[in-house]
C-alpha cells in the first residue's frame, strides 16, 4: 500500500487520473486491498487534504485541470483575467490569466467558459487558461415592469417575444415601485415548478415617459451608455493636434455635408478638374476623415472602451457614442473654421469615373463650411442661400461634376439597386412622436455616398498593396436556398431571375427594374433584401457582393466605428506616420476583434429596430379601431405581418383570427394556405386592416384583416374569403383537392402498413 504522502503526490502530478480506480491501477492495488485504499482516501478527505469531486479526488488548494471560469473585464494593460468558480481552498483565491488563441471568440465581462488550466509561477497570476468552449454569460439580465405583490413582486418582461414573468423576493426589490421599469438579473437556478427568481439591480423610472423608449432598448440589449470616469478623464486631457509631421491642407476648401441635425462631422470633401493632359475630362477627388487615431491610441482606456462598444448606436432621441463627447463632438469633429487633424486621400478618376490612382496623407485641415444635404441640393437646383452661394462655383459644382463621372462607373459596375424608402421618426421637445416621415433621397446624399465608397476602396487597395493587415467589410453572395425562394417569388409575380449561371448584382437589378412601377415592386424589393446575407468584418478578403466590389474596407467613420479606427491605424503603420499605428498584438487579434465588432453592430441594429417599433406603437396607441392600408411583409406559422403604408409600422395578424381552418405554412415560399378553402396569403399582397392594439412598452402591434387584395376577408369561426381571392369548395363537405390528396395518401400508407405486417407474419 502507498503512504498518504505518496497518494497526494500522485494526485498532484496526475490531475486527470484521480479516480479511485486510477489510483489503484497506478500503485498496483488489487482485491481486498482496495478496501484499505478507500479508507485512506476517506481519511485524507476528512483531514482536508482532498476533496471528492464526483468520482475523483483533488487537492482543494489547487484548481482542477479543466475548470469553469467567469470572465472579468480587461485591466489597464488589456489583459483579461477570470474568476475560478470551482475554488474551494482556504487560502487566497488564485489568479487566472485568460490566454486567447487567434481563433477564439471575443469574451465579455460576465461570460462563463470551460477552460483548460496550466499552473504557472508568475508575479501576477498562478494559472493560465485556454478556452475549451463558452458556456454562457452569468447571470441572465431581465428588463421589465415591476408589479408589486404581498411578498415581493413580479417582473413582466418588456420583450414582446417573452411572456414569462419573474418572481422577486421581498429582499431583492431594491425599493422598486409599482409599475416602474427595472433591470434585474436571475437570482437562482431555473426550476420546472413555479416562476424563476430575479434580483432587481437597477431602477430605470417611468416606462411611459417619452424618453424611456430608447433607454429600454439600451438596457435590454446591454449597450454600455455610461463612460467610466477614467475614460472621461483621458478624453478631457486630449489637446488639438498641431501641424508637425502633417501635410498642410488648411487652404483647401474641404466642406462637410451632413444631415441638418448632425452633431459631429467626421468627413469632408473637395473635387476639382484634373489638369493632367493625359486625363482629359478627369477629376481629382479629396476625402478627408477625422484623425481619431491621433487621440485614441492603442492600449489606452479610450481604446479599450471604444473597442468594447464597437460602434455608436443611434436612436430618435439620443446617440450612444463610441467615444466621449470631448472627442466625438469636439476634437475629432471637422467643425467649420477650426483646424483639425485628418487622414486624407486624393483620388484621380477619369471621365467615366474609373479610379486611376490614390494618394493618402496625414494632414491638418480647416473646413470653410459645415453644410447640410438640403441646402447643397437647393444650391445646385438654382436656389442657393447666403452660405452656399459663395461656394457654388468653386466647390459645389465641381463636386457634382465628379459625381456625374462616378455615376457612369457605378452604372457599369451595377451594385445592388434596392428601392426601399427609409422612415424617420420626428419627436417634439418632450420626446413624443409628432410624425413618421419617409426621408427624401437627394443627389447630395448619393454624392457623399459615392465619394465615401471610393475612399473605402482606395484604403483597402492601398493596404493590400503594402501588405498591411486590416479588417475588410465583407458581404458574401446569397445562399442557394434563399435565391431559390426569391426565384419562386419572382415567378409568382410573372417575373424571372436568371438561373444556371454565376449570380451577379446585375441579374438582381434586372429583376428589380422589371418589377419597378408594378404592384409587386415592393414585394420584389423586400424579397431581394431578405435573400441577402448579413455584412460583417473579417481580416480575410471575401469581397463585397452588394456593392459589386472586390476590395472594400471601412475607412470613413472612425468616430462611430471601431473597424474604421483599425483601418486608420493600418494606414499609419503602412506609411510610417508615427508610433500610433496598428500594433503587433492587435494584428494577432484581428479575427477576434472582427467577430466582436460584428456582434456589437448587430446588437445596435436590433436595439435601434426595437426602439423604432416602440415609438411607432406609441404613435399609433391613440388610434385603436382605425383602419389602415398596407402590404403583407412577413409570413410565419403563427400569423401574418402587415407593413402599414402610412407609417411603415409592422403589425401582427394572429393566425387564430384568420378563420377556423388549418393553415399550412410553406417556409420556402413564404406563404400560408388554408387547408379547407385553399386560400393563399403571400408576401406583398395588399391588405386593409383594423388596429386592435398598440403597446408602446413592448412595441407590439395587433391587427385584424378586413380586406385582402381589395376583397372582403372574413375571419373568426366559420370565416371565409369571398370574391376574386376565394377558391371553389369541392366534395360533399367542401374538401379542397389538397385535403382530398392528403387523405388519400394517408389511406394508402395505412394499407401499405397492413400489407407489410401480413407479409412479415407469413414469413
Amino acid at each position: 500500500m502507498p503512504t498518504k504522502p505518496e497518494i497526494l503526490e500522485w494526485i498532484t502530478e496526475n490531475p486527470t487520473l484521480t479516480s479511485k480506480r486510477d489510483i489503484a491501477k497506478a500503485f498496483g492495488i488489487k482485491g481486498a486491498a482496495r478496501i484499505d485504499l478507500k479508507r485512506m482516501l476517506k481519511e485524507l478527505e476528512a483531514e482536508g487534504h482532498l476533496q471528492k469531486r464526483k468520482k475523483t479526488y483533488r487537492d482543494p488548494d489547487r484548481l482542477p485541470p479543466v475548470s469553469v471560469l467567469q470572465m472579468k473585464g480587461p485591466d489597464d494593460s488589456g489583459d483579461q483575467f477570470a474568476r475560478p468558480l470551482e475554488w474551494h481552498g482556504e487560502g487566497v483565491e488564485p489568479t487566472v490569466l485568460y490566454v486567447p488563441r487567434a481563433t477564439d471568440p471575443a469574451l465579455g465581462e460576465g461570460d462563463r467558459i470551460l477552460a483548460r488550466l496550466q499552473v504557472v509561477h508568475e508575479d501576477d497570476h498562478n494559472y493560465e487558461a485556454r478556452l475549451i468552449r463558452r458556456i454562457g454569460a452569468s447571470p441572465k439580465k431581465i428588463v421589465g415592469i415591476y408589479r408589486k405583490g404581498a411578498e415581493g413582486g413580479r417582473i413582466v418582461p418588456i420583450d414582446k417575444g417573452d411572456d414569462k414573468e419573474w418572481r422577486v423576493p421581498p429582499d431583492n426589490t431594491a425599493g422598486a415601485k409599482e409599475g416602474e421599469l427595472v433591470e434585474a438579473e436571475q437570482a437562482g437556478p431555473k426550476s420546472r415548478m413555479g416562476l424563476p427568481l430575479a434580483r432587481i439591480v437597477m431602477r430605470l423610472g417611468d416606462p411611459t415617459a417619452p424618453r424611456a423608449v430608447s433607454l429600454i432598448a439600451i438596457h435590454q440589449h446591454g449597450i454600455p451608455d455610461d463612460f467610466p470616469q477614467e475614460v472621461l478623464d483621458e478624453a478631457d486631457a486630449q489637446k488639438p493636434a498641431g501641424l508637425s509631421g502633417r501635410t498642410d491642407l488648411r487652404d483647401m476648401p474641404l466642406v462637410t455635408i451632413d444631415p441638418a441635425d448632425a452633431r459631429d462631422h467626421d468627413d469632408a470633401v473637395f473635387a476639382e478638374p484634373d489638369t493632367d493632359p493625359k486625363n482629359p475630362g478627369g477629376h481629382l477627388i479629396w476625402v478627408a476623415i477625422a484623425d481619431v487615431a491621433h487621440h485614441v491610441r492603442p492600449g489606452t482606456q479610450l481604446d479599450r472602451e471604444a473597442k468594447k462598444r464597437g460602434n455608436s448606436s443611434y436612436f430618435p432621441d439620443r446617440v450612444v457614442p463610441m467615444l466621449p463627447d470631448r472627442l466625438s463632438g469636439d476634437l475629432c469633429s471637422l467643425h467649420e473654421g477650426v483646424p483639425r487633424a485628418c487622414l486624407a486621400v486624393c483620388m484621380k478618376i477619369d471621365a467615366d469615373g474609373n479610379k486611376l490612382s490614390q494618394r493618402f496623407v496625414r494632414g491638418l485641415m480647416r473646413s470653410p463650411a459645415s453644410l447640410n444635404y438640403q441646402e447643397v441640393q437647393a444650391a445646385m437646383d438654382g436656389a442657393p442661400n447666403a452660405r452656399t452661394e459663395p461656394l457654388l462655383d468653386p466647390v459645389i459644382r465641381p463636386l457634382y461634376a465628379a459625381y456625374d463621372a462616378l455615376k457612369t462607373a457605378r452604372a457599369a459596375r451595377q451594385p445592388l439597386e434596392l428601392d426601399l424608402p427609409e422612415r424617420k421618426i420626428v419627436l417634439d421637445e418632450d420626446g413624443k412622436v409628432t410624425s413618421v416621415a419617409f426621408t427624401e433621397r437627394l443627389d447630395a446624399h448619393r454624392l457623399i455616398e459615392e465619394f465615401m465608397i471610393l475612399a473605402n476602396v482606395a484604403a483597402a487597395e492601398t493596404l493590400i498593396a503594402k501588405k498591411q493587415p486590416l479588417l475588410f467589410r465583407v458581404h458574401e453572395e446569397p445562399p442557394v436556398e434563399k435565391l431559390d425562394s426569391l426565384r419562386e417569388t419572382a415567378k409568382a409575380a410573372g417575373l424571372t431571375l436568371a438561373k444556371g449561371q454565376v449570380l451577379q448584382t446585375r441579374h438582381l437589378n434586372k429583376l428589380l427594374a422589371d418589377a419597378a412601377g408594378s404592384p409587386d415592386a415592393e414585394l420584389i424589393n423586400i424579397s431581394t433584401l431578405r435573400s441577402m446575407t448579413q455584412a460583417y468584418y473579417n481580416p480575410q478578403n471575401f469581397g463585397h457582393f452588394g456593392l459589386a466590389l472586390m476590395n472594400y474596407a471601412h475607412f470613413t467613420s472612425p468616430i462611430r466605428r471601431y473597424a474604421d479606427l483599425i483601418v486608420h491605424r493600418a494606414l499609419i503603420a503602412a506609411h510610417g506616420w508615427g508610433d500610433d499605428g496598428l500594433p503587433a498584438q492587435d494584428i494577432e487579434n484581428l479575427e477576434t476583434t472582427a467577430q466582436h465588432i460584428s456582434d456589437t453592430e448587430r446588437r445596435s441594429m436590433l436595439a435601434e429596430r426595437d426602439t423604432t417599433d416602440r415609438y411607432l406603437a406609441a404613435f399609433l396607441s391613440d388610434r385603436i379601431g382605425a383602419e389602415f392600408t398596407g402590404k403583407i411583409s412577413g409570413i410565419a406559422k403563427f400569423g401574418v405581418f402587415v407593413k402599414l403604408d402610412e407609417s411603415g409600422a409592422d403589425g401582427l395578424i394572429p393566425i387564430s383570427t384568420l378563420g377556423n381552418e388549418y393553415f399550412h405554412f410553406d417556409r420556402d415560399n413564404g406563404t400560408l394556405m388554408g387547408g379547407t378553402t385553399g386560400r393563399i396569403l403571400a408576401l406583398g399582397m395588399a391588405a386593409r386592416v383594423k388596429l386592435l392594439e398598440a403597446a408602446p412598452v413592448t412595441g407590439g402591434i395587433a391587427l385584424e384583416m378586413l380586406e385582402l387584395e381589395g376583397e372582403p376577408f372574413e375571419g373568426g369561426p366559420g370565416g371565409r374569403m369571398r370574391g376574386r381571392g376565394a377558391r371553389r369548395s369541392y366534395g360533399k363537405k367542401g374538401a379542397s383537392p389538397q385535403r382530398k390528396a392528403a387523405k388519400a395518401k394517408k389511406k394508402e400508407t395505412k394499407v401499405k402498413r397492413k400489407v407489410t405486417r401480413k407479409r412479415r407474419s407469413k414469413s
